[in-house]
């Protein structure tokens, strides 16, 4: 079995295991494991912490490509180096581990992603990396290595083994699946909508384990009022000369139904019809199981006649800069998302947003931008919010910053370190 998904070259250096014995129903599975723990400089995240105990925290994630859950495992473990602790990261691999390498944090590549029942093979080699890492806390982020993870730990001894963290990204479909995200002695949800989620859905999980920390934004990283140097402007100009006087929405996200493009559509047509110069971005990748539904997109647009008012930008790492020169971001999924990390970013950009209020975009507009929440799939209220704010002006974004990375960090740190005080049950 390949590592898989690993896009950098590292000397793998192989645990010794000499002292445990061998089990000899499942095949040894040493080989299967590669460190790095290459020196970095200091951690660019997190704040320093009094700390009652130098902890390990060892987090599980299928890979570290992209996505939302894997920024935030490297954020935490970068609030962890910086309070003193010791962050490890066990993954498939892939081109975000680079940043664990600067940091100076350990990653163990080790393929506890991958969808097979072969992946279960792994919990052995994963109960010995508890051991030999001397691991206090364990945080599952994912269902594969969250599976892996649980039986790894739960076969240890209950008075000595890591206390153990779990984290529910999102409404997984109800199942004894997904259930093993809930078999933390602290869980933690991503928003109010998650906690409702998982007492509704899970009604045996004890509410005093439940941690709702929301997701956070660096506003140093997102200044209000940011403005992109000349440079890109020019660039950006230069590339889309379709934009220059006119009124420019943006809705990010990858390209998928339940994200809100066609709703995009209708939207701009009613604008259309109405004398707005609008022009609508779709900025996001297309997995290539999704190329039919792009292919419908596009069709659409031709349908309407908005060949003029729609681009369809693709996958970009300029994101931030795109949303601070768009007169609005759009957030329509038609899905609830679980928290919505670039809603809060255009949000803490001091972009004006206008998005269906439903899960976290909903629960971040109440508390941020109420003028820009709208029903679920209220087409109508969308465009008459935004012909008026096309009119009037949309209303200033408020300066309090509620969800903020340092909180996130700070919080989760919090849950470890009060999880590892507490006492244990040894039953």
């Amino acid at each position: 079995m390949g590592l898989g998904g690993n896009a950098y070259n590292r000397t793998p250096i192989l645990l010794n295991h000499r002292s445990v014995r061998p089990m000899p129903d499942l095949p040894n599975t040493d080989h299967l494991v590669a460190i790095s723990d290459r020196a970095g400089g200091p951690a660019s995240l997190g704040t320093a912490r009094e700390c009652p105990k130098r902890l390990t925290v060892m987090q599980l994630v299928p890979e570290l490509e992209s996505g939302g859950v894997e920024r935030g495992t490297i954020e935490i473990a970068a609030a962890l180096k910086a309070a003193g602790h010791r962050p490890v990261v066990v993954s498939g691999g892939g081109r975000m581990v680079a940043e664990l390498d600067a940091l100076g944090v350990q990653h163990i590549t080790l393929p506890i992603g991958k969808k097979s029942l072969w992946t279960l093979r792994l919990v052995r080699t994963l109960r010995r990396l508890f051991v030999a890492q001397g691991v206090d806390i364990v945080h599952l982020r994912s269902r594969v290595p969250a599976w892996v993870g649980w039986l790894a730990w739960r076969r240890m001894n209950p008075a000595t083994r890591p206390r153990l963290v779990t984290t529910v990204h999102g409404p997984y479909s109800t199942n004894a699946y997904s259930a093993v995200m809930l078999r933390g002695e602290r869980v933690i949800a991503v928003s109010d909508m998650i906690v409702d989620y998982i007492h509704r859905n899970y009604p045996w999980v004890d509410p005093e384990r439940i941690h709702r920390i929301y997701r956070g934004v660096d506003p140093q990283s997102f200044p209000d009022g940011y403005r992109p140097d000349e440079s890109w402007l020019a660039q950006w100009h230069a590339q889309f000369p379709q934009l220059r006087n006119r009124w420019v929405l943006t809705l990010p996200g990858r390209v998928t139904r339940w994200k809100g493009q066609l709703d995009l559509l209708k939207i701009v047509e009613r604008l259309k019809a109405n004398g707005v110069p609008v022009h609508a971005l779709i900025v996001g990748g297309v997995h290539p199981r999704k190329q039919r539904f792009l292919t419908e997109i596009e069709a659409e647009i031709a349908t309407r006649g908005l060949g003029a008012e729609v681009t369809l930008v693709g996958q970009r790492g300029d994101l931030r800069e795109i949303m601070a020169v768009s007169d609005v971001v759009l957030s329509l999924s038609t899905d609830p998302e679980a928290f919505g990390g670039v809603s809060l970013e255009a949000l803490t950009l001091g972009r004006p947003v206008l998005g269906y209020a439903h899960g976290g975009v909903g629960e971040q507009l109440s508390a941020m931008y109420p003028s820009g929440a709208v029903g679920l799939g209220d087409v109508d209220a969308a465009v008459a919010t935004l012909i008026d704010w096309h009119a009037q002006g949309a209303p200033a974004v408020s300066g309090a910053r509620p969800f903020t990375l340092r909180a996130m960090q700070d919080q989760t740190l919090a849950v470890y370190e009060a999880l590892w005080q507490s006492v244990r049950d040894v039953r």
